[in-house]
């Protein structure tokens, strides 16, 4: 088929943080990503992006706020025309920069929050940090800039929704995005440490239909895949949408697509994003539905969900070109059932930096 324009281009500047989450779901190999992109290539990226026609933003990581030409980034791609979104821990930004940021042309401030308690939220993320997220979703407001709160939802704080969506009407935000683990990368390791149970999905899924009535601000929830019987679809499908480009240069259709053996890794280092997004085997393997097997591919739902997840499959059956387990009519969906099933108490491993 051919491929539509892409609207999004997400740009993960480091992989570097100063925190130890252990449901990071960047690549386990970190060393491999040390060779970062200098400003120029950022730049070079960001031009190409608009020219393909990207038309949204996403600087994240890792820290984002670790690279020192964070401010002359925005300003680059501000001037694009690119409608730039920061997604932060904040704990590496302070006032001044935050302003120094909003005058560059930054447009949205997404920070993310481990709970709305100090003490289990500082302990989720390995290290003191609640309190100065705090004071930068003060510094964010005062800059005038939009403000997204985003929660990484686990066993080890879905129970807290209420006092969530509490302390984001608190701290004035526009928005806030409850997400349930993805389980890839580091999160795999501690699946079963971190997933919750199914009646605490069904309690959290309540509290959100509460807190929307509740508050004005808009509330996005991304459920708990492993206890819904359809899979999501995978950034609205394989190369359709968005495109990443990770601290080193790859690009990927989506954040985990270098799991997936076989699949020759393309680099801005070696090729345009024009040529990777229209002509690369890498965006090509998955993109549409024609290549999808039975189930999927006689299931009305084909061009909703497109088969769910390529990474999720492979990670669950070793097959990448699988039906999502998730989804009820897989015929690996025991693997998803099993796992449901071994939830129980155990330690979370946080997550290090090498």
């Amino acid at each position: 088929m051919s491929a539509p324009v892409p609207l999004g281009l997400l740009a993960e500047l480091t992989y570097r943080c100063p925190l130890q989450c252990g449901y990071c779901a960047n690549p386990l190999n970190l060393t491999d990503y040390r060779d970062e992109l200098d400003t120029r290539a950022w730049l070079d990226v960001f031009e190409q992006a608009r020219e393909l026609g990207v038309l949204q933003l996403h600087l994240s990581g890792g820290e984002p706020g670790l690279r020192r030409d964070l401010i002359e980034l925005v300003a680059a791609a501000h001037r694009l025309g690119l409608y730039t979104n920061l997604v932060s821990s904040g704990i590496s930004l302070n006032s001044t920069r935050i302003a120094q940021l909003a005058e560059a042309g930054l447009d949205h401030f997404q920070l993310s929050i481990q709970d709305a308690e100090a003490g289990n939220a500082d302990r989720i993320a390995g290290r003191r940090a609640h309190g100065r997220k705090l004071a930068v979703a003060e510094a964010v407001r005062a800059a005038g800039l939009p403000l997204t709160i985003n929660v990484v939802l686990h066993r080890e704080n879905v129970d807290h929704v209420p006092a969530i969506a509490d302390l984001a009407a608190l701290l004035g935000a526009d928005r806030l995005e409850l997400a349930h683990t993805q389980f890839y990368g580091w999160a795999l390791r501690n699946r079963s440490a971190l997933l919750p149970t199914r009646e605490q999905v069904e309690r959290a899924n309540a509290d959100v239909a509460r807190a929307r009535q509740r508050h004005r601000f808009e509330i996005v929830h991304v459920a708990a895949d492993y206890y819904d019987p359809r899979p999501k679809p995978c950034n609205y499908g394989w190369g359709a949408r968005q495109l990443t480009v990770t601290p080193n240069g790859h690009v990927l259709p989506c954040l985990a697509a270098e799991t997936l053996p076989g699949l020759e890794i393309p680099s801005v280092r070696t090729g345009t994003l024009r040529e990777i997004w229209y002509d690369s085997p890498a965006f090509r393997r998955f993109r549409g539905t024609d290549w999808l097997p039975d189930p999927c591919h006689s299931c009305a739902l084909r061009e909703i969900d497109f088969g769910g997840c390529r990474c999720q499959a492979f990670q669950l059956t070793g097959d990448a070109a699988a039906t999502d387990p998730v989804c009820e009519l897989s015929e690996h969906h025991q693997v998803v059932l099993d796992g449901v099933a071994d939830v129980r108490p155990r330690p979370v491993v946080p997550r290090r930096m090498p």
